[in-house]
């Protein structure tokens, strides 16, 4: 017999956030998170998610042993901005049993009925801000920090209850070569013709902070138009940066400003998940010691995000972000990098495919978003 309960306690949390432990342990590619880091996400006093929108964790119990997961939420900013009634489910994890999977989103799809929405949506872990997107091609590598990864069974599971593709998300490998120099020139060009410079983030407390508010008005102008886009508050996208500044190179993070005015921003984060493999959720005892001694051992870059104001973007911006991350990477005093993942680029999004392409880049995972009428 299946049992569905809603995560009330702290005891029903630890086995929420514990339980990908059991069914990823055979599993070479799976990446444990810090438990610790888990905590704090599910916790409404500091994650500011839960400031506007609604969040239920569900977990699934067989013979009275945990055997599922399942988040249902709200996103009052998404339908807001989108004008639409869409409930969003995320977390999923399951063992090979459709029983446990179809218990589990119906739990998800009769919470979300309840409070009127029209679409159940996911996976999203809570929303495009975040890890998203079910892995359904390249499962034979690890993901590459703040992406996602699941069997290749959880496809057939969903689709079986009824989801059907909304969106496919593409993450590209791009391999590291020597900056030619013509290259070289033509971003110098680029910048003299298009009168804009590109700097890295300031290392500066003071100028940092200023940085940081720039950085959130151009992501607010560049990403508007791109589907799925949800405009983060203030609070929200503070929390984001404080902890991709745990794990960021200022050498890696540029700003570019045409004549002056702030047009665009670029981040590229080395793969710390080259790191978190070996501590297997936990810092303690030995955890702080292991990323130490690893995390200057890292091999790869992930080209997280990229955003240039509309106005600016037929400068050749993009141009310069990557060539400069590349020459950084290539004269790297500690880090020796192989290659990137540029992820996720969205499968309509013609100008980013483009451009991954002509840098050389290849496929090498999909992650799908997926869709289904609530009646």
């Amino acid at each position: 017999m299946i049992e569905i309960k809603p995560v009330r306690t702290k005891k029903d949390l630890i086995d929420f956030i514990k339980l990908p432990f059991k069914i990823y342990k055979n599993d070479p590619h799976w990446v444990a998170p810090l438990i610790s880091e888990q905590k704090k996400y599910f916790n409404p006093g500091k994650n500011p998610y839960y400031d506007h929108s609604e969040v239920q964790l569900f977990l699934a119990l067989k013979a009275g042993s945990v055997a599922g997961r399942i988040s249902a939420h709200t996103n009052t900013q998404h339908n807001k901005f989108h004008n639409d009634k869409i409930g969003f489910f995320g977390f999923f994890e399951c063992f090979d049993d459709q029983e446990i999977a179809d218990k589990l989103l119906n739990s998800a799809y009769e919470w979300l009925k309840n409070r009127g929405l029209d679409t159940i949506r996911g996976p999203m872990n809570f929303s495009t801000n975040h890890e998203c997107g079910l892995l359904v091609e390249g499962f034979n590598s690890s993901p590459f920090i703040m992406m996602t990864h699941n069997p290749a069974y959880y496809l057939k599971l969903l689709e079986i209850w009824g989801l059907k593709k909304s969106m496919d998300l593409f993450a590209y490998l791009l391999p590291n070569r020597p900056t030619p120099k013509k290259l070289l020139k033509l971003t110098k060009r680029l910048q003299e013709r298009g009168n804009f410079t590109v700097r890295p983030l300031s290392r500066n407390k003071k100028a940092l902070r200023k940085d940081l508010e720039t950085v959130f008005t151009v992501y607010s102008k560049a990403w508007e138009k791109n589907w799925g886009f949800v405009p983060a508050t203030k609070k929200e996208f503070q929390h984001e940066i404080d902890q991709i500044l745990q794990v960021i190179r200022p050498e890696f993070f540029y700003l570019a400003y045409v004549e002056g005015e702030a047009a665009g921003f670029y981040v590229a984060l080395p793969d710390y998940n080259q790191v978190l493999k070996k501590l297997n959720g936990r810092l303690l005892p030995f955890g702080f010691l292991k990323a130490l001694l690893y995390r200057n051992k890292i091999t790869s870059l992930r080209i997280i995000t990229m955003g240039v104001i509309k106005e600016y973007q037929k400068k050749g911006i993009d141009t310069v972000f990557y060539t400069k991350t590349f020459e950084t990477a290539n004269n790297h005093k500690v880090l020796r990098i192989k290659n990137a993942e540029l992820s996720w680029v969205l499968e309509n999004n013609e100008m980013m495919n483009k451009i991954a392409r002509h840098l050389g880049g290849e496929i090498h995972k999909r992650y799908r978003i997926m869709d289904k009428k609530i009646n």
